[in-house]
């Protein structure tokens, strides 16, 4: 079967960083218990997102939205990244068949990348998720979950780049150990998401 030609966007109509100022919280959660079914099995889904959407498409991509270094604040430390330690911070969005289908936001600890790590710190356009999956040493030791309003920086990002406002975009975040390094990656789903399809309302109230 020939496969078909996507154009994917040159440059983006966003600024670095969005950042994902959201209020993290545990499966617990009520909110997260009204959600539909088809948006909870993503997130929590423990496997790699970036085999599950490249299982989904003909043609996945990623885009770098910026890469820095800067100190981790006070809202995304945990007690494994402190507040004020160095980390190099990656925003990407993950496409399938040019649909935007996820906003990523990594923080790598610059302790993190050493060794074997240090491949992190220089992936260009290679999927994060790609490489961590690939690492029998890989643990999963916290998924969190956050709704995110029209009003948050990822949510104006997703408006320029489907067009479509949704009322409230979801996401979550899962701190990782890799040779027993620290990273937290952050996925948000954008409004055209396989995640969202064969959900009838997934806005839930406070």
């Amino acid at each position: 079967m020939k496969q078909k030609t996507v154009n994917f966007p040159v440059t983006l109509p966003v600024t670095f960083p969005i950042t994902l100022a959201g209020q993290w919280q545990s499966p617990s959660d009520e909110r997260f218990a009204e959600l539909p079914v088809p948006l909870k099995d993503w997130l929590l889904d423990e496997g790699s997102l970036t085999a599950r959407l490249k299982s989904r498409c003909e043609n996945f991509k990623v885009k770098v939205v910026g890469e820095q270094q800067q100190r981790c604040s006070a809202a995304e430390a945990c007690n494994l990244i402190k507040v004020g330690e160095p980390i190099l911070v990656r925003e990407v969005i993950l496409y399938c068949d040019g649909v935007p289908q996820v906003f990523a936001r990594s923080l790598l600890p610059l302790a993190s990348l050493t060794g074997k790590e240090r491949v992190l710190g220089n992936l260009g356009e290679q999927p994060l998720g790609q490489v961590l999956f690939n690492n029998p040493s890989l643990q999963r030791l916290r998924l969190e979950f956050s709704s995110f309003s029209a009003e948050t920086g990822v949510a104006i990002l997703a408006t320029k780049l489907t067009e479509k406002p949704k009322k409230e975009l979801w996401g979550r975040r899962s701190i990782f150990m890799l040779d027993n390094k620290p990273l937290m990656v952050a996925e948000v789903f954008l409004p055209d998401a396989f995640a969202y399809q064969g959900s009838t309302n997934v806005s839930v109230s406070n």
